[in-house]
């Protein structure tokens, strides 16, 4: 048996378990985690604070210590550090306004980097294409359902086909957005940002008649009753990344190294790999619409992505499948196509119309 000097870390979060319903019910409520910590934890998880990156932060706790019972049981082994980022604290402009999706890394890489945490643990839809030197992502938890929940005001309206004209739908993503107005270009999108929970409070309050969110993130916290419909792929093509959870560390922690390998996902970690290359390969961030999703059937990768202009006006497809292992080729390929099939001016016209369509202001 160890002994340990012990540490009092407050973190003063929502700390939610999968069976919680941490909105709209008489069971919600704050829980204050206090946690006795090691003197030199052996693992230190960095999260963002939001209850959807506790929970994933939580689950990867959960997963440690089942796999390395040994070391990593004890009280105390594994510290959870919240770092508040720019992007949980600016809550009234969108990701294009603020400058994209670093706005929900940069503080973690600082902190990884800084040798303060030990892992990082993501939603992978918002880490940048590129990760900062000296730094890997060699770990993809299993993932959850990819597809977005549509979520209306009432329940009444199940499709987005069946909004009626000029609805308003919060949203902060101008993938949604595209693939909205391309539907319907009366509708209004508006910046709809914020927690899960905060999205539900504005929605219930009359703010929007409608919004999307990740079925991922409302299953994450036990909250997928709130889903008036899960949209499939056809209706709404999901982000890049969308639904996986993601574990970075330093290139040269072997420590760190030992634990992710142990918890990555293979096929998992191969669709995000590949959807991931299809975005780097058309330089895409939060400013461009895109969408890819890649999953496994037999055996095989097979891998769907869209382009898209912001105003949903023109919009370009791909389908591509091949090999597991070669599924950062095929994304690249996919992209590679895309973007020659597209061609130059109609991602210079994206690119020039991109900051024009910045998601309106909520008013209410």
């Amino acid at each position: 048996m160890r002994f340990y000097n012990v540490a009092v870390i407050i973190t003063c979060v929502n700390a939610f378990t999968p069976s919680s319903k941490p909105f709209g019910t008489t069971t919600a409520r704050n829980n204050v985690k206090l946690q006795m910590a090691l003197e030199e934890p052996l693992c230190r998880i960095g999260t963002r604070g939001s209850p959807l990156a506790l929970a994933q932060a939580y689950e990867t706790r959960r997963r440690l210590i089942e796999s390395f019972p040994d070391e990593l049981a004890e009280e105390g082994a594994i510290q959870i550090c919240v770092i508040k980022t720019q992007g949980d604290m600016v809550l009234d402009k969108s990701l294009m306004e603020l400058g994209g999706k670093g706005l929900f890394t940069k503080e973690l890489d600082t902190a990884l980097l800084g040798d303060e945490v030990d892992i990082c643990v993501h939603s992978m839809k918002d880490v940048p294409t590129w990760l900062p030197e000296n730094t890997i992502l060699p770990c993809n938890l299993p993932r959850e359902e990819t597809s977005d929940a549509f979520i209306h005001k009432d329940g009444s309206v199940t499709t987005i086909a069946d909004l009626p004209d000029n609805s308003v739908i919060g949203t902060a993503s101008l993938r949604r957005q595209s693939q909205l107005l391309a539907k319907n270009p009366t509708f209004k999108c508006v910046n709809f940002r914020g927690n899960v929970q905060t999205r539900l409070r504005k929605l219930n309050d009359g703010v929007v008649d409608a919004t999307l969110l990740a079925i991922a993130g409302l299953k994450r916290m036990g909250m997928e009753e709130f889903a008036t419909t899960v949209l499939d792929w056809e209706e709404m093509l999901p982000a890049v990344a969308q639904g996986a959870i993601g574990i970075q560390c330093r290139s040269d922690d072997e420590r760190s190294l030992k634990y992710l390998a142990k918890l990555n996902h293979p096929d998992t970690k191969a669709c995000v790999d590949c959807e991931r290359a299809f975005l780097a390969a058309l330089d895409g961030n939060c400013k461009t619409p895109i969408a890819g999703q890649a999953r496994i059937i037999d055996g095989k990768i097979e891998f769907k992505g869209l382009v898209a202009m912001p105003d949903g006006t023109e919009k370009f497809e791909i389908e591509s499948s091949g090999e597991i292992d070669d599924a950062e080729s095929i994304g690249t390929k996919a992209g590679d196509s895309i973007r020659e099939k597209a061609g130059p001016v109609f991602f210079e016209k994206m690119i020039e119309l991109s900051p024009q369509m910045t998601i309106g202001q909520i008013t209410k």
